[in-house]
């Protein structure tokens, strides 16, 4: 079963991917789209999905949460509406029901077209468990 904390954003590149095998200063990767393999570099701008937040009113939200509470609007089917396509208060619309408390200033309409995105592609991969698995215990308060 595939985690987020191997599913990856390579900046500059479109869609997900799945994280195949470490390299030599490199990553072998996969395309959750067509499943065409390449290398990325460390000059390459990766983000594991798990280290993603959403700005929100109050603390940062994990994207793995917005991406459940989008699961559960949805059922978790793809989104019908298209991201493209959509009207940037149709993304409000829409993103106010998957999360009421989100940072108008600081999240765009360009944001919630990628969060949709991201949550059709893995939707379609057959990727819909966004829980992270927690292996490294909680930062105790001091």
């Amino acid at each position: 079963m595939t985690k987020l904390t191997e599913i990856l954003a390579v900046t500059g590149k479109p869609g997900l991917y799945r994280l195949v095998s470490r390299g030599n200063n490199m990553l072998i990767v996969e395309s959750l789209v067509d499943g065409k393999r390449m290398p990325t570099y460390a000059r390459d701008r990766i983000v594991a999905l798990s280290d993603v937040s959403m700005f929100t009113n109050a603390d940062d939200v994990r994207l793995c949460d917005v991406l459940t509470s989008a699961g559960k609007k949805e059922g978790l089917k793809p989104v019908a509406m298209d991201p493209k396509k959509a009207s940037n208060a149709e993304l409000q619309a829409w993103f106010d029901e998957v999360l009421p408390d989100w940072d108008r200033d600081r999240v765009y309409p360009s944001d919630i077209r990628k969060l949709i995105s991201w949550y059709n592609i893995l939707v379609k991969a057959g990727i819909t468990d966004f829980s992270i698995d927690e292996e490294e215990p909680a930062e105790e308060e001091k």
